[in-house]
């Protein structure tokens, strides 16, 4: 295999090409880098507006991580799509970065789950809470870190 060539998740990040999940688009470190700071921005919001509203800062939060996981993928030249994208942009990244296991990424998924159950609101299920945001506050920095050191060293898909 070429020495420029990430082979970690290579097979699921081609699945998902075949399937329509993924799409290639330009590589770009530029923007990738533009979204990581977007991503900075989002938390820092959400830490100035949790005393306002939780779930905003939440959601926040959840904005955040998403960049920063999407960021990875832009700079591979990759993009998701359709139903199911951002599900999509956390297994993509999982899958080309474990093991080891990594937490940080992992808690994205049950985020986008109380993102979603806030977004669009249900009797039967809760809204963000103040523990859900104490929750996430302490792995959206280590997403936003890590996936900036992956931009740094994985290449183009």
């Amino acid at each position: 295999m070429a020495p420029n060539v990430w082979a970690l998740g290579r097979a699921e990040v081609e699945q998902a090409l075949r399937n329509g999940t993924l799409t290639r688009v330009d590589a770009s470190r530029d923007l990738a880098e533009a979204m990581l700071q977007q991503a900075r921005g989002a938390f820092s919001a959400a830490e100035m507006v949790t005393d306002v509203s939780v779930e905003s800062a939440f959601n926040l939060l959840y904005d955040a991580a998403r960049l920063a996981l999407s960021a990875v993928l832009v700079n591979q030249g990759l993009k998701t799509r359709g139903e199911g994208a951002h599900a999509a942009v956390v297994d993509l990244v999982i899958a080309q970065t474990e093991p080891p296991r990594q937490e940080a990424f992992r808690a994205v998924k049950w985020m986008r789950s109380v993102r979603n159950d806030t977004q669009y609101p249900n009797p039967d299920r809760p809204v963000a809470s103040r523990d859900d945001f104490d929750d996430a506050v302490r792995h959206v920095p280590t997403v936003i870190e890590r996936a900036g050191m992956l931009v740094q060293h994985m290449p183009p898909f």
